[in-house]
């Protein structure tokens, strides 16, 4: 029987693998270090890209130790002979590790809102707004906020969603390629499972975790 870690190794590969081989992948996002941008259940999009065609503010996908992790890119770091990229997760107040060539795998180019919130499709938008900012400087006192605040948003996104569910959805699956393949419509948690067992599956420095 395989352990755990191996069999999120092994999955992190098979991402990666998608994504240079047909340039996008689709994955569901877990953690809370993107909230507002990304919240826990949130179906993410990723388009193969090189760290020359990444600019600030973009969010990314990347590889490290056998886990995947979306975070937004800050700057640039590294010479001409081995540029990186700087990347934080929106509700953290610490940078990420400089990001490799090797490391990065794409950019995040949607985010289909997780369960109770309408499915929508939304496009990152490149740097928070004020409010949002406003919003991170709360998130940012206690996991506590961050717990409040996600109730408190699934439950209005879930009665917006209702009132003003736009006729076009696209499918989870439809249109892209995933590693969660027909498994990609079905949701990773039990419905009545509480916000705040789905904040323990992040992880210790409270980055997104993206699984498969």
């Amino acid at each position: 029987m395989k352990r755990p870690e191996n069999a999120t190794t092994l999955a992190c590969g098979l991402v990666g693998d998608v994504v240079r081989t047909f340039g996008e992948v689709r994955l569901r996002a877990f953690g809370t270090s993107m909230v507002p941008s990304i919240l826990p259940g949130d179906l993410i999009s990723i388009q193969r890209a090189g760290l020359s065609e990444i600019s600030p503010g973009e969010i990314v996908l990347y590889a490290r130790e056998g886990r995947l992790f979306a975070h937004r890119m800050v700057a640039r770091a590294g010479g001409h002979d081995d540029p990186r990229l700087v990347t934080r997760g929106d509700r953290l107040s610490h940078n990420d590790l400089p990001v490799s060539s090797s490391e990065l795998l794409g950019r995040v180019t949607s985010v289909q809102c997780g369960d109770g919130r309408g499915h929508r499709h939304v496009q990152p938008d490149a740097r928070l707004n004020a409010w949002d900012q406003v919003i991170v400087r709360v998130l940012q006192t206690s996991d506590r906020a961050t717990y409040l605040y996600l109730r408190l948003a699934t439950l209005w996104e879930s009665i917006v969603g209702r009132t003003f569910r736009s006729d076009n959805e696209v499918g989870p699956g439809e249109g892209l390629l995933s590693p969660e393949g027909s498994r990609a419509q079905a949701p990773t948690h039990k419905p009545n499972e509480s916000v705040a067992a789905r904040l323990q599956t992040q992880n210790a420095e409270g980055a997104v975790e993206c699984r498969v």
